[in-house]
């Protein structure tokens, strides 16, 4: 066993397994700025009430996950748990509200929650996040439902559909609690511990309670898409009437709630076929109020969170390949001092054009560099010799065509340039 090992719950992406995540972001990036998002970077860290505030006290995060600490000047900091406040804080004090609404962002980052590590989640994790700020219409509920959508199909995943609820808003929904409290008080003694808690601190997570012995209960729960305000009932209607008009699949789900206090209206979750007992890739909603807790002006909001990690190990487990990286255009292979010292002036003039370039390390023989360059899949492998700095030429082997040219060394570098961008503008017709 090594003496140092990664922390519980993070996790080291190799260089064999970055295809995937460059892919995974490549695409994410390309479909939302398709969508006109705009990318944003907030800090890993916050205040830590920036996150009780805006989370929640009495969620699971809050209470139970997050890594928070003083730091040497004494203020209470927080590992971000999740993106929605920071970007909002920033909103807030960044004065976006004077931009053109509504504002679009996405982001990437890691995130960080004390919870049991299991596959595809982790105590470290990497988020692809995005968020619409300053627009009630549900069309910005559904332009964040279908980039998920469009992501997740764009990926491999298959048979998507969206869970779909409505948490109601400050007018509808504090009515909805007191009948559900209402109605787990004559049924106290049957339910859970953990509910007794949630009934007292955040009443909507009693839905989502897992325990054998609450699932009756919870069955026969009042629904809260009965108890909406005509303005939700009515946002609700349109955003079900938008997904049915592009033929997106939906399952009114009563029991969703998501595990943050800031929702309000909308909820959703992404699930696609295939993937074993955890249906869901993703999820989100919306969250009006959360701005005003912040201590910023009134500003609707809607976004999602999903986790990279958890979005490439279903990939793998569909055998969905990502493109592999970009090997080495051309590996410079030299035979003696004088020609090791050519091949570098050769790899920098080579990359000063965008042409990458990788040069052989080291003094060994001829058949040993041109494994190597195989073994990297360059394109071209340059060979440099005595022989060859005397003829004032480089011999140049095609590694796929196994086929080798002369090269004037003053043309070469126009040469190799012409030569590998014509190749890579020739589609791959194997994959």
């Amino acid at each position: 066993m090594p003496q140092y090992q990664r922390p519980t719950g993070t996790l080291d992406i190799l260089p064999e397994e970055q295809p995937y995540w460059y892919h995974v972001r490549s695409r994410a990036r390309h479909l939302a700025e398709l969508a006109g998002f705009e990318r944003m970077d907030v800090p890993i860290f916050e205040t830590t009430e920036v996150f009780a505030r805006g989370v929640g006290a009495g969620t699971d995060i809050v209470d139970k996950e997050m890594y928070s600490f003083e730091d040497k000047g004494g203020s209470p900091i927080t590992l971000r748990p999740e993106f929605t406040a920071g970007i909002v804080r920033a909103y807030i004090e960044n004065g976006m509200h004077v931009r053109s609404q509504p504002v679009k962002l996405y982001t990437f980052g890691p995130i960080f929650r004390y919870e049991r590590p299991q596959a595809g989640r982790y105590r470290q994790h990497t988020q692809f996040n995005v968020e619409i700020l300053g627009e009630q219409d549900p069309i910005a509920d559904l332009e964040v439902m279908l980039l998920a959508w469009d992501l997740y199909a764009d990926l491999g995943f298959r048979d998507l559909a969206f869970q779909l609820n409505s948490t109601g808003c400050p007018q509808c929904k504090p009515q909805y609690v007191s009948l559900l409290k209402a109605y787990y008080d004559e049924r106290y003694a049957q339910a859970c511990d953990d509910c007794h808690r949630r009934l007292e601190r955040s009443p909507l997570r009693v839905l989502d309670c897992k325990s054998k012995q609450c699932q009756p209960i919870i069955a026969a729960a009042p629904h809260i898409a009965d108890h909406l305000c005509p303005e939700c009932e009515a946002h609700f209607a349109a955003l079900r009437q938008y997904l049915e008009l592009l033929e997106r699949r939906y399952t009114i789900n009563h029991l969703l709630v998501r595990g943050l206090d800031y929702y309000t209206k909308t909820v959703f979750e992404v699930w696609a076929a295939g993937i074993g007992a955890q249906s869901a890739v993703c999820g989100g909603g919306r969250y009006d109020g959360l701005a005003e807790l912040l201590g910023g002006p009134p500003t609707p909001g809607v976004g999602f969170g999903s986790g990279m990690e958890r979005i490439i190990l279903v990939m793998q487990e569909l055998d969905v390949e990502a493109p592999p990286i970009p090997s080495p255009a051309v590996f410079l292979v030299h035979l003696g001092a004088p020609a090791k010292r050519k091949a570098l002036e050769l790899t920098y003039a080579l990359r000063t054009e965008d042409v990458s370039a990788w040069i052989s390390h080291g003094d060994r023989g001829l058949r040993s560099q041109l494994r190597e360059a195989g073994k990297r899949a360059a394109h071209y492998a340059v060979i440099l010799g005595e022989n060859e700095l005397a003829s004032g030429v480089a011999s140049v082997r095609d590694m796929e065509a196994g086929e080798q040219v002369d090269v004037q060394l003053s043309d070469l570098v126009t040469w190799l340039k012409e030569h590998v961008r014509g190749r890579l503008s020739v589609p791959n017709t194997s994959r």
